[in-house]
C-alpha cells in the first residue's frame, strides 16, 4: 500500500517532465491557443476519472487521473506563460506574467483549505475534492475561443501578417501598432540565425552552464523559501 500510494503522488511530477518536453514540439505544430484548449479538455477527463474512482471501486483510476493530470500541468505551465506574455502589451507584459505565480501560489492555499476534513478532504467528499481541478479547465475552455491566437505565432511560425494585426487590433484595441510587429519581425530575424538546442545539448554547452545552475537552484530552493505556507 505504501510504494502504491507513493506512486499515485509521484506518477503526477513524471506526467509533469513528459507534458513539458513535448510542449515546445506542440506549439510550434499546432499553436498555444489550439494547445491549451485541448490540454483543458485532458484535464477535465483526467478530474472525472478521479471523481468516478470511488464508486467505481477503482484506484487504478485515481493513479490513471494523476498522471494525465501531471500530463496537463506540464503542458499548460510553460504554455500559459508563453501565451500570457504574447497576447499582453508591452507595458503590463511583466505584470501578466507575474500573476502565473500568484495564482500557482492561490490555487496550492485553495486546495489545502479545501483538502480539510471539514469541507471536501472527508471520507464522503474525497472525489469531489480530486475533481475540482477539472474546474478552472472547464472555465478556461468556455473562455479562451473568444480570444485570438498569439500574434508572434501567426506571425513568425504561420507567415500569416495580416492575421497578427487582426490579433493585435482585438487584444489591444485599434491603433498604430507597427513598432509591435516590427519587434516581432526582429525577433523572427534572430530565429532564423539561432540553434534550437534540446534539453540534452543545452546541458552539455559550457557557455550556459552557470546559468543552467543558477535556474537549477533557484527552481529546487523555492520550495523551501516558505511559500506555500505563506
Amino acid at each position: 500500500l505504501l510504494l502504491l500510494w507513493s506512486l499515485t503522488v509521484s506518477i503526477f511530477g513524471i506526467g509533469g517532465l513528459l507534458g513539458s518536453s513535448g510542449s515546445r514540439y506542440l506549439t510550434v505544430k499546432y499553436g498555444k491557443k489550439k494547445c491549451l484548449l485541448c490540454n483543458n479538455v485532458l484535464m477535465i477527463v483526467a478530474a472525472s476519472i478521479m471523481g468516478c474512482s470511488k464508486i467505481a471501486r477503482s484506484f487504478e483510476m485515481i493513479l490513471i487521473g494523476r498522471f494525465m493530470c501531471g500530463i496537463s500541468a506540464g503542458l499548460c505551465v510553460p504554455l500559459h506563460h508563453q501565451y500570457v506574455g504574447e497576447i499582453s502589451p508591452r507595458k503590463i507584459r511583466g505584470f501578466a506574467n507575474s500573476t502565473s505565480s500568484f495564482f500557482g501560489a492561490l490555487g496550492k492555499a485553495a486546495g489545502q483549505i479545501s483538502g480539510q476534513r471539514e469541507l471536501l478532504g472527508s471520507q464522503s467528499l474525497w472525489p469531489m475534492l480530486m475533481a475540482t481541478c477539472g474546474l478552472p479547465a472547464l472555465v478556461q475552455l468556455i473562455t479562451l475561443p473568444f480570444f485570438p491566437e498569439s500574434p508572434p505565432y501567426l506571425l513568425m511560425h504561420k507567415g500569416d501578417e495580416e492575421g497578427c494585426k487582426k490579433a493585435i487590433r482585438q487584444l489591444w484595441g485599434e491603433g498604430h501598432h507597427q513598432a509591435e510587429i516590427e519587434d516581432i519581425m526582429k525577433e523572427k530575424a534572430t530565429m532564423k540565425n539561432t540553434k534550437i538546442l534540446s534539453v540534452l545539448e543545452l546541458m552539455k554547452e559550457p557557455a550556459f552552464r552557470w546559468q543552467l545552475y543558477m535556474i537549477v537552484t533557484l527552481t529546487a530552493t523555492i520550495q523551501l523559501c516558505g511559500i506555500n505556507a505563506v
